[in-house]
């Protein structure tokens, strides 16, 4: 083993070299380039002349685009030129079993799954061709994902709960050649592979993590060449297929790197334990796989969690000492509302990461409250842009309450009008369009959807309703396919959903259109009462009223077991109308 590691050793600081320490092979993404500098507000980025938001944060450099790299190679340069990194640290922490793999047997696994899988993926046939993944979060899962992007295999991991019809829809858009599937869900598969299903669960699997024999590796991978198909939501049309490259996840990864939190500036010269994170999120979603990856460049140790149960997220949380857990909004009220939270030693938590969806003001006061140790770090990312693009960076941004913060590196944006396509000024909202080396190659098979969504330019229009305020702060209002048209005026479902949360008696609230013949729609919410509560619907929409404009008012309320969402915590809206259009009795 330790050989294999040295070997590794000498193999990625090959890469290091290259992409950080020879100034002839790295080059910085700077978008301002080619603008007037002068005309670049310092507080807040923006060029008055262009109409163009621009980061404020330091560039991040990135190796030249033609260079041969693949993000594997690229993820552990990062990790073996950390001058901290120990290859006995633990990489994995199995949160149910207590189970350990060190950063060592990750990378040995991932050289000898490398070899295994090289005699059946040959070089000429797997170029650009596409492994099916479904299985929920274990320790396979990673070294599965980095030993096939270090083959250039694109890989495509999908919810293992996802039905028949549903893998069909997916498997026709990303046209797999091979696919690896646990047996309890291999049954839902297809027998069409051209190169087969193999069972991660299997004992052939396990054997191919311990191919002793097995050398480093090494396939050339074009930084344009596709790493990954991943899935959008599907909660605003049909399900897509976004097509992301090597380049998309480096160019993120590069990112993190630099806007790393500060909690304060002699955090450097003291004393830190070492980073554990929690990660309660899926890695076949966006967000789990790339804070995977930017937390393996770290040199972090994950606490994995195969299934979510928030019990046990607390549990885990006081048992291995967690700093860090990425979450989804819903946690977030979770964790400032619910009394189980109470239970639990929770004092090594110092940050949560929040994306996926908004984060109301009024809840991460709420949680303040009650964790004013624990800085909330707010960000926004899409499918399509391989992970975060904004986020915050130190403590004062963090009091920048219903903020997603500020640009990342190597990423413009503007602000458009959609009825007329004029670039906004700052504190004025329109939909966000976003430019950088991180945006997706386009939807796979889709050149229609890809058109409609890529400007000419570059630009990635992202549907969502945004402004910039005079600091470079990014705030989210909603998603423009999602405002209630009432009468003349556009009530935007997340602001109200924000206000619900901060009723003490409101576990959970959803804000959706509902018909009506004289308005054309009203808001219409459907709640989560907290165990016991009586509030009443005329309470609610009492509360409501007195807090927002007359337009804006919720005129319809009706009480729910729980919000439909994705894994990523995103609103289920179109099941919601469903179901209130039907007039069904049952509950989701």
């Amino acid at each position: 083993m330790l050989s294999e590691v040295h070997k590794s050793n000498v193999y990625y600081s090959i890469f290091s070299t290259l992409i950080f320490h020879t100034s002839k092979n790295c080059t910085t993404v700077t978008n301002t380039s080619m603008a007037d500098t002068t005309s670049i507000d310092p507080r807040n980025g923006f060029n008055s002349t262009t109409k163009i938001f621009h980061s404020l944060r330091p560039p991040a450099p990135l190796p030249p685009p033609s260079q041969p790299l693949s993000i594997t190679d690229y993820t552990l340069s990062l990790l073996q030129s950390n001058p901290t990194f120990s290859p006995n640290t633990d990489f994995l922490i199995d949160s149910s079993t207590g189970h350990r793999l060190s950063y060592s047997d990750f990378i040995r696994q991932t050289h000898s799954l490398t070899a295994s899988l090289a005699t059946i993926l040959p070089p000429p046939h797997v170029k650009n061709q596409v492994a099916l993944i479904i299985s929920p979060t274990s320790f396979h899962i990673p070294v599965l994902y980095f030993s096939l992007l270090a083959l250039g295999v694109t890989i495509s991991p999908v919810n293992p709960i996802s039905t028949k019809s549903e893998l069909t829809d997916l498997i026709r858009l990303s046209n797999p050649v091979i696919a690896f599937a646990i047996s309890a869900v291999s049954s839902k598969l297809p027998s069409s592979f051209p190169l087969g299903t193999i069972i991660i669960d299997s004992p052939q699997f396990v054997s191919m993590l311990q191919n002793s024999s097995s050398g480093v590796i090494h396939r050339k991978v074009n930084q344009s060449d596709t790493a990954a198909i991943l899935y959008s939501s599907g909660t605003t049309g049909r399900i897509k297929g976004v097509e992301l490259s090597h380049r998309n996840f480096i160019a993120i990864t590069s990112a993190s790197q630099i806007s790393r939190f500060t909690r304060d500036e002699n955090a450097s010269a003291s004393p830190q334990p070492h980073p554990v994170s929690l990660f309660p999120l899926p890695l076949f979603h966006v967000f789990g796989f790339f804070m995977l990856i930017r937390a393996t460049s770290l040199g972090e140790t994950l606490v994995l969690m195969e299934r979510f149960d928030f019990n046990n997220m607390l549990k885990a949380v006081e048992k291995y000492k967690v700093m860090y857990m990425p979450v989804s909004p819903p946690l977030v009220v979770a964790m400032a509302k619910s009394d189980v939270v109470l239970k639990y030693d929770m004092s090594s938590l110092q940050l949560i990461g929040c994306g996926g969806a908004p984060l109301g003001k009024e809840v991460a006061k709420s949680f303040a409250v009650r964790f004013p140790h624990v800085e909330i770090v707010q960000g926004y990312g899409m499918t399509e842009t391989g992970g975060g693009v904004t986020g915050m960076s130190n403590p004062d941004e963090c009091e920048r309450y219903g903020s997603a913060g500020r640009l990342s590196c190597n990423v413009d944006a503007k602000i458009v009008d959609p009825e007329t396509g004029e670039a906004l000024s700052p504190m004025q909202q329109g939909e966000l369009w976003l430019r950088g080396p991180m945006i997706m190659k386009g939807y796979v098979r889709d050149k229609e959807a890809t058109a409609a969504t890529m400007e000419s330019e570059g630009w990635l229009k992202t549907g969502d309703l945004c402004y910039f305020d005079y600091d470079g702060f990014l705030f989210i209002v909603d998603r423009l396919k999602e405002l209630i048209k009432y009468k003349a005026y556009q009530v935007p479902p997340a602001e109200l959903e924000r206000y619900l949360q901060s009723i003490p008696d409101v576990v959970d609230a959803a804000v959706i259109p509902y018909p009506d013949e004289e308005a054309g729609q009203i808001p219409m919410a459907y709640v989560v009462r907290k165990p016991g509560s009586k509030i009443s619907e005329v309470q609610i929409m009492e509360i409501i009223a007195k807090q927002v404009s007359p337009y804006k008012k919720i005129r319809k309320v009706a009480f729910i077991n729980a919000i439909p969402k994705t894994p990523a915590g995103k609103i289920l809206r179109r099941e919601l109308v469903k179901h209130a259009l039907s007039g069904a009795s049952s509950k989701l």
